[in-house]
């Protein structure tokens, strides 16, 4: 059996921040830049509290079957929470999108590419 990879994006807002928070936030945005986003097993927290008070993170993670999905996006959640909680950040409206890139559409060098090795 083939390991499936997941994307999980879980997103929220910050709700209630102190002032102490938003400034010890502000002072980490560099490291938490959009630009800089990734999927990474450990999750990667990205915001820009100078636009608004929302915040993604994006989690990689795998399973063997289809259903593993769900359990992915679960950890994935608790992630988030732990992160959020472990700095005493308030957050509101949390939702998780999950994606098994075993399902996502080939791309056109990805058909391209898989047409040749046909060949």
């Amino acid at each position: 059996m083939s390991t499936r990879t997941f994307r999980i994006t879980v997103r929220g807002v910050f709700d209630g921040l102190s002032a102490d928070h938003r400034a010890e936030l502000l002072a980490r945005a560099a490291e938490h830049d959009v630009l800089q986003a990734a999927f990474t097993p450990e999750g990667h927290l990205s915001y820009d509290l100078a636009a608004r008070s929302a915040f993604t993170f994006r989690f990689l993670d795998s399973g063997e079957e289809e259903e593993d999905i769900l359990e992915a996006t679960e950890r994935a959640e608790e992630s988030a929470k732990a992160w959020l909680a472990e700095g005493g950040y308030g957050y509101k409206n949390l939702r998780s999108n999950a994606e098994d890139l075993s399902q996502a559409p080939l791309g056109k060098r990805q058909r391209r590419a898989a047409a040749q090795k046909k060949v």
